[in-house]
């Protein structure tokens, strides 16, 4: 329930907050400027975008420890939640980047991930997961986030699709659209992150259905309903990919689809108890 926890933060954590906020800004400013400027010798190295990213995900991780693990157990209010999600979204993002052609995703994402510190930071919460809660449940909870994170990135990488072939379809590959790899490049990369967060929800359904009481009670009905329509949604896609070659439009509209469905399912419902309801 909001306000039980107070919203007094220790001197330190706000330095943390504010150090870490400020090297994610500065990371996705490396990797803008990767992306905008054409002459190769005026780019910054991917590099010191990495490195900078990679700094500002350990203080992140800190400022998590501090506010999820309390000893009442762990806090996954809605923007302990959310700040979680957009740090492991960043870490698979940073992860990926140094070895796939993905650093265009960190324009949106590292400032997304700024953005999660600053509104946990500023609105305070709790929503208590017992201390003693069984690895079953948290193995259960652990595979959505993961699966909810690289769908995430799919989305994004949709999102950037979509930019870049309308700009090659209306003859206008100008600006950061000629630093992006070509379009079936991107668009693997897209289908690579489909596939793996697909099989990640699949995990997440399957062991919430054999882990939890019941997973169509009444307070999670709407979340598993959703979960399920998201996980056809992918599942479509990726049979339509296989059996006719889905490709373009088609692909990003229905991986936007899927993940806005998915969003809904994860964070919607818990928007409306926690942030409107205050329960």
């Amino acid at each position: 329930m909001y306000g039980d926890m107070p919203s007094f933060h220790p001197m330190e954590n706000t330095f943390i907050m504010i150090l870490a906020v400020v090297l994610y800004a500065l990371a996705g400013t490396v990797f803008i400027l990767r992306l905008f400027r054409a002459d190769n010798a005026q780019r910054p190295g991917k590099h010191i975008g990495l490195g900078l990213g990679f700094l500002a995900l350990l203080l992140h991780a800190w400022l998590l420890y501090q506010s999820v693990h309390i000893m009442q157990g762990l806090n996954f209010s809605f923007f302990n939640a959310v700040s979680f999600a957009a740090w492991v979204i960043a870490l698979l993002y940073l992860l990926a980047a140094l070895s796939k052609p993905v650093e265009s995703l960190g324009v949106i994402l590292l400032p997304i991930a700024a953005l999660t510190l600053l509104l946990d930071y500023f609105f305070p919460g709790v929503r208590m997961l017992p201390p003693h809660t069984d690895w079953q449940l948290r193995a259960h909870v652990i595979s959505s986030i993961l699966a909810y994170s690289v769908l995430a990135m799919a989305a994004v990488q949709a999102v950037l699709l979509a930019v870049q072939d309308r700009a090659l379809r209306k003859h206008h590959p100008g600006g950061f659209i000629r630093s992006l790899p070509p379009l079936q490049t991107m668009e693997e990369l897209m289908f690579e992150m489909i596939f793996i967060g697909f099989l990640l929800l699949t995990l997440a359904l399957a062991s919430g259905f054999v882990f939890l009481d019941d997973m169509f009670a009444q307070h999670l009905v709407h979340k598993t309903l959703l979960s399920i329509l998201a996980w056809l949604c992918f599942a479509v896609l990726l049979w339509g990919r296989y059996r006719f070659g889905w490709r373009g439009r088609t692909a990003i509209r229905w991986t936007m689809t899927g993940f806005v469905v998915l969003g809904l399912a994860y964070f919607g419902s818990k928007a409306v108890v926690e942030l409107i309801l205050k329960r």
